[in-house]
């Protein structure tokens, strides 16, 4: 059963990866002048940090090039959302409140494994990968650290988990469009920028309540701040080395909770509004 899942995963992920590059070869024109603005503002959001770590030789306890792998690390976060939730997975908002989820609803196959592929988009999600794998490349030979085959897979754990904090925090925001589909998909339209705009800023400074609250509230700080710590060996506690992960087991758990509470109130009311731009067909 295991093998069987795995392997239609690889073959929708496939498919999917394959509808990217005809989307892209369809209008190459549409698709350069996108990539272009999108790498501007991914670059964009991470240069005044860059340019402080420059001017100062770092920030606080951090250096200059622990200072590259933080934004590094934060915009491979992001690159990773926008190459694997693409096409309004990540604002699930917009699919529920137009309607687009009884596409999924109707598919044969569990709606996870739906959510899991139809945002798969490796060639759009490229100029938001390109920026933190060149700032990790710049900065991991220049740290007082020797990164082993066992740290590279910390790496990716870490990723993963980051990620999943990003997705549940979306998710759990794009939800409320089961009971309210227009004031939700605007809410949901502002809590991803406002997470990735604080995504790579060291944390170290902020008041108690304000760092309590970019924990909790806003989870800005696992985004990068609390993984980076971790695998930098600024902070090698167990709390600091397992706060991430635990982080996203719970926000992906009340993600769930109240994705499924809402889809049982869906099931009842259906969608208020359709409107099936945006649907990938």
């Amino acid at each position: 059963m295991v093998a069987r899942t795995l392997m239609r995963l690889f073959r929708l992920l496939k498919l999917y990866a394959r509808m990217d590059i005809l989307a892209v070869t369809g209008n190459p024109k549409i698709f350069l002048g996108w990539a272009l603005s999108d790498a501007v503002l991914n670059v964009g959001s991470i240069t005044g940090m860059l340019l402080l770590a420059e001017r100062f030789s770092g920030i606080g306890i951090w250096s200059k090039f622990q200072i590259y792998f933080l934004l590094g690390y934060a915009a491979l976060v992001e690159g990773l959302v926008n190459t694997f939730f693409g096409y309004n997975v990540a604002f699930i908002s917009r699919r529920l409140g137009r309607g687009q989820f009884d596409h999924t609803l109707i598919q044969p196959q569990p709606i996870w494994m739906s959510l899991l592929t139809e945002g798969f988009s490796p060639v759009y999600g490229l100029p938001t990968l390109i920026p933190g794998l060149v700032l990790l490349t710049v900065a991991l030979p220049r740290l007082p650290i020797a990164p082993s085959a066992g740290w590279f897979l910390h790496l990716l754990f870490y990723l993963a988990a980051s990620v999943t904090v990003l997705m549940a925090f979306q998710f759990g925001w794009g939800s409320l469009a089961f009971w309210q589909p227009r004031a939700a998909e605007e809410i949901n339209s502002s809590t991803s920028p406002l997470m990735l705009q604080l995504k790579g800023f060291p944390l170290e400074r902020v008041g108690s309540a304000l760092h309590f609250a970019m924990l909790t509230a806003l989870p800005v700080g696992f985004l990068s701040w609390v993984p980076c710590r971790a695998l930098l060996g600024l902070d090698r506690s167990l709390a600091t080395a397992w706060s991430t992960p635990l982080a996203a087991l719970l926000f992906a758990t009340l993600a769930t909770a109240i994705f499924l509470r809402g889809k049982a109130h869906y099931a009842r009311t259906g969608a208020q509004r359709y409107n099936d731009f945006g649907h990938r067909r």
